[in-house]
């Protein structure tokens, strides 16, 4: 695992936490968004660039444009679906 890929998934998964949740009654506030989207993002981040074999942050490869625009990618779709599955259930629980 390399930390500017993980870095990368991070902000971009706060950065889809916030776009999922801007629209809908869902939003978990802005410091929810925050968290629940870098978490997400990580994590999830981590999940899909080895299950869909990106090969995200390798020493030989450097980093270059395609493994910045992949991270934020991975980072920015599962951050973005974490916020917006704990707003939902947050939702749901309140009503």
């Amino acid at each position: 695992m390399n930390l500017t890929a993980l870095i990368i998934q991070l902000i971009s998964g706060a950065i889809g936490g916030h776009a999922a949740n801007a629209a809908k009654d869902t939003g978990l506030g802005t410091l929810g968004n925050t968290i629940a989207g870098a978490i997400g993002g990580g994590v999830g981040g981590q999940i899909l660039s080895s299950v869909l074999g990106l090969g995200l942050g390798s020493a030989a490869a450097g980093l270059d444009i395609g493994t910045i625009v992949q991270g934020f990618l991975t980072g920015g779709v599962s951050g973005g679906i974490t916020a917006l599955v704990i707003g939902l259930i947050k939702a749901k629980m309140a009503s």
